[in-house]
């Protein structure tokens, strides 16, 4: 990534402050870290000008990873007995650290422009997949504005599989109560209610956190391990991230701090770009936490931020979708495409794709379904 011109990639995705200076933070994180997982970057130019880019990564997928809970359990133990049988190399498209598959195009590409360039980054995931001997190449977590980008893809033996969707939430509000007042009397009332419980809490917006990084380290871990989903290598953060990201985005980068007394006892990274704000991880201490309704709290000073900013976008990602529904997140699909090396394998695959979608394994989505289908 840090070959990569960074004025020619930001060109091609404009406005994103997951852009070419954070993908070089994590790259630079990951590869001090040690962990399996190798990034690296898809380029197509022409006539010597970077025209297509996209983020790319390597690593060890185990097969069982959309599975959670008790299915989980089962996994592992075929993992722990035959770990060849359920672990495969693959190379992907998009990055373990975003929630979408960053690819980018020069504006000055027409639509025929646009589809040539993918198919040169498709043979070039192709080419690296034979010279890598590697089992699969995979394109992660594809908006659907990518998606249809990619419409060659199944035509090329991908199968399509479901990926967690993406929780945003509109805020074409005036202020707090009127976004307040969209919510229903019941979910209003709750939130009323644990803000007047939470106590004291004092809330502090930072970008520079040098002081507090290894805080910050702590409570995003302590979290993940509370959430009681394992989505392996492609939920873990290399140490050093946060304080790598602040470093890299400066303001683009707010960690909103929620202090109990001297306590640091929650954070939000927030990505803030013109017109939309990433809560892009959340972090809390436990009990502390729930004493304090730290996640309620935490909501309403992010929105408190974009309403104050006039920003009308807030996405706060994959996973936890029950609250975020509820406090009124519309759901964005996003779509995986996957294609094994050897053909029979794939056959497979293409098969089964239908039952193996990250979203049919997440206990809030598949309640959210149901509610919708009664």
């Amino acid at each position: 990534m840090a070959d990569v011109d960074a004025a020619a990639w930001d060109a091609c995705l404009p406005g994103e402050a997951e852009c070419h200076a954070y993908y070089v933070a994590c790259e630079t994180a990951a590869a001090a870290s040690g962990i399996g997982l190798r990034m690296a970057a898809i380029v197509v130019e022409a006539a010597g000008a970077v025209v297509a880019v996209a983020p790319f990564f390597r690593l060890n997928y185990r097969l069982d990873t959309p599975l959670q809970g008790r299915m989980r359990s089962l996994g592992d133990a075929l993992f722990r007995h035959l770990p060849g049988l359920v672990t495969l190399k693959a190379l992907c498209v998009g990055s373990p650290y975003a929630e979408r598959c960053h690819l980018g195009f020069a504006a000055t590409l027409d639509a025929p422009g646009r589809a040539a360039a993918f198919a040169c980054l498709a043979e070039a995931l192709q080419r690296q997949v034979i010279a890598e001997r590697a089992h699969l190449s995979v394109w992660k977590d594809l908006a659907p504005a990518e998606d249809r980008e990619a419409d060659c893809l199944p035509e090329m033996g991908f199968a399509r599989l479901a990926s967690l969707p993406v929780a945003v939430l509109d805020l074409p509000y005036a202020d707090e109560a009127a976004y307040l007042a969209s919510l229903s009397t019941a979910t209003r009332k709750d939130i009323r209610r644990k803000l007047a419980k939470a106590g004291n809490v004092r809330i502090e917006f930072r970008s520079d956190i040098s002081p507090l990084a290894a805080d910050i380290d702590s409570l995003y871990e302590e979290t993940r391990a509370q959430s009681g989903l394992d989505y392996g290598e492609l939920e873990l953060l290399p140490p050093g991230y946060f304080a790598a990201v602040s470093r890299a985005l400066g303001e683009r980068a707010v960690f909103a701090l929620y202090w109990v007394g001297e306590e640091l006892a929650a954070f939000n990274l927030l990505l803030v770009e013109t017109d939309r704000v990433i809560d892009k991880f959340l972090g809390m201490r436990y009990p502390l936490a729930r004493e304090h309704n730290l996640y309620v709290v935490s909501w309403m000073a992010n929105i408190r931020f974009c309403l104050d900013r006039g920003i009308e976008l807030f996405q706060s990602g994959q996973t936890a979708y029950a609250s975020k529904l509820r406090f009124g997140s519309r759901l964005v699909p996003s779509t995986i495409y996957v294609r094994h090396r050897a053909a029979p394998l794939q056959w497979l695959l293409r098969r089964l794709s239908p039952w193996l979608g990250f979203d049919r394994f997440d206990h809030d989505l598949a309640r959210h379904i149901e509610r919708k289908a009664a």
